[in-house]
């Protein structure tokens, strides 16, 4: 019986962390690093930084604010900020419309697996 509870609280708890969740809310920041990302590649115009999605992951990042929105790929790791859940690149962040404030809430949604 105890088993099979934390079984179930195991798997509750990672099938509902950001990296399997199809959709989620949080703070937003934007980087304007130079050279390399974490996937090898240069900070491109409409791309992401984030946690534990694979590389090349898709994601619809929608300002809360303003309701503009963008689609990035993830080629980069990060926020290392407690409480923000991606990090865009500058092009994103102007698309958004967060780039004078610096951060945002957003609605991050995947668009691909």
């Amino acid at each position: 019986m105890l088993k099979s509870v934390i079984t179930v609280c195991v798997s509750a708890f990672i099938f509902s962390s950001p990296a399997f969740a199809d959709s989620w809310t949080g703070k937003a920041s934007y980087y304007a690093q130079k050279g390399r990302t974490a996937s090898g590649e240069h900070v491109g115009n409409l791309t992401a930084a984030h946690r534990s999605l694979p590389f090349g992951t898709q994601l619809r990042v929608t300002n809360l604010q303003n309701q503009k929105s963008v689609i990035v790929r993830v080629n980069d790791r990060g926020p290392f900020i407690r409480g923000r859940i991606v990090d865009v690149s500058v092009g994103a962040a102007d698309v958004l419309g967060m780039r004078r404030q610096g951060v945002a809430m957003v609605r991050v949604e995947r668009v691909t697996y």
